[in-house]
């Protein structure tokens, strides 16, 4: 499964209705999960960016449709960054030529 960190900012909706952004949250994973996207960590954060979420998802073409549903939901916009662990860096590493 691949990585992806997103960095969410409420909008003007979402921060009207942030009492419900934990409830918004668990929605979030559900909707991840039928998906086939699991949100594996979500954290509210304090300066650039509202909230910091990490996904796994089989490819890039599935996690850019879920993120496209969740931002027409209206309450945040992402930017969302395919992230690489420890042994998939070494892995690409390997490639670069001498």
């Amino acid at each position: 499964m691949a990585s992806y960190i997103a960095l969410c900012n409420f909008t003007d909706q979402g921060i009207r209705n942030v009492k419900e952004t934990v409830h918004r949250a668990e929605a979030v994973a559900a909707a991840a999960r039928k998906a086939g996207v699991t949100m594996t960590d979500i954290q509210w954060t304090l300066g650039g960016y509202d909230i910091v979420c990490r996904f796994e998802a089989p490819d890039d073409a599935t996690m850019t449709a879920f993120g496209l549903a969740i931002g027409m939901q209206g309450n945040v916009r992402t930017q969302t960054l395919r992230a690489f662990s420890r042994d998939e860096m070494q892995a690409i590493i390997s490639r670069i030529g001498s």
